[in-house]
């Protein structure tokens, strides 16, 4: 059972805050860009050539940091199940933006995919689907990031490190996690040998 009805927790934000950071639940756009800081890192140098998937894209903010920071992959696609998000996002970004189930649908190939908050309401099986979802379409890698905590929010999803790196060496991923950017939060890079070792 889902831990909350997600269209209506984003709806409410969105009705509350309008087209903001604090409208996909954010505390604020400093600290969604602090976590954006910390996703493209993850990925290469160079984004100019890969087809990058931003799976829960919401407003498409990821997508304007970059180019705010003067940067563009070679193809960015959106995905996300809120409507109105998807409608912002495809004004924002110019980009081409589907309403997507993540846990359902057929998901398009791409270089990378990048998940930024989308799992932060789901349950433990729905992230754990979510990931191997992601893993599975991504020719290089998936990067993403999570609540930092023991799981006793009846609202947020939270995990600790060492549960992702297990599932990381399960998926056989070489994989990468960053801690200390901000309290509470954490970020994971799974990369697929075969594709890094070319």
């Amino acid at each position: 059972m889902p831990r909350v009805d997600n269209d209506a927790f984003y709806r409410s934000a969105l009705a509350a805050h309008g087209e903001t950071a604090e409208g996909v639940h954010w505390n604020s756009t400093e600290t969604q860009e602090v976590r954006f800081r910390v996703l493209r890192d993850l990925l290469p140098d160079d984004l100019s050539g890969l087809t990058l998937v931003d799976a829960g894209c919401g407003f498409g903010d990821f997508y304007c940091y970059l180019e705010r920071h003067g940067e563009r992959p070679g193809r960015y696609l959106g995905l996300d199940v809120m409507e109105p998000m998807v409608e912002t996002a495809r004004g924002r970004t110019g980009c081409e933006i589907r309403i997507l189930d993540v846990l359902n649908d057929p998901l398009p190939k791409a270089d990378y995919y990048l998940c930024s908050g989308a799992m932060n309401t789901l349950t433990r099986e729905e992230s754990d689907r979510f990931i191997r979802n992601c893993y599975a379409v991504c020719d290089t890698g998936f990067v993403f990031n999570l609540l930092k905590g023991w799981n006793t929010s009846p609202t947020y999803n939270f995990y600790l490190p060492s549960e992702i790196k297990r599932l990381g060496q399960e998926l056989a991923a070489d994989w990468r996690i960053e801690e200390g950017y901000l309290a509470g939060d954490f970020t994971t890079a799974f990369i697929k040998k075969q594709e890094r070792e070319c």
